[in-house]
């Protein structure tokens, strides 16, 4: 098994079997082409991508840099192997020289897959949070009686 950056939108769409569902070309185009965001893929000897890896550094002005692992998968032939756990450390790898401080990853409280394999490449479970979000697109927003950012705020 080898373990490769993806820096082409080309490799992401011939592997889309790996993500939850079909990538977006100008959605990978734009993930590609920022500096802090990572792309992972575990090939096979045979050369087929199992596995992926994403992360993105986040940096807060009062905390420093930090690697938020975004999605994690393996196809399902290819699970209990190691492969999760070795992409785990490979972009810690990348956080490290990245001069991250830490990395940090969320998942469901019943994926015990998820938690094994974070588990196994050493992370350390904190107490449980609460996971708010928005839909922006088709759900409930903001209250949009306050002005947007750029926007005059002389009368806020």
């Amino acid at each position: 098994m080898r373990i490769e950056r993806i820096l082409s939108c080309d490799a992401v769409l011939a592997a889309a079997e790996l993500f939850d569902a079909p990538p977006i070309p100008a959605a990978t185009e734009r993930f590609l082409a920022q500096p802090g965001h990572h792309l992972l893929f575990a090939y096979d000897d045979g050369g087929r991508a199992v596995g992926m890896i994403s992360g993105v550094e986040m940096t807060h002005p009062d905390k420093g840099t930090e690697m938020f692992i975004y999605e994690l998968g393996v196809l399902p032939a290819a699970r209990l192997q190691g492969i999760g756990a070795r992409l785990v450390g490979e972009l810690a790898v990348i956080a490290r020289r990245s001069g991250c401080y830490g990395m940090w990853v969320g998942t469901e409280v019943d994926n015990d897959a998820a938690l094994a394999t974070y588990r196994r490449s050493g992370a350390a479970e904190e107490a449980p949070f609460t996971l708010l979000s928005w839909d922006l697109i088709d759900g409930l927003a903001p209250p949009t009686d306050s002005p947007g950012l750029g926007e005059d705020t002389a009368d806020v």
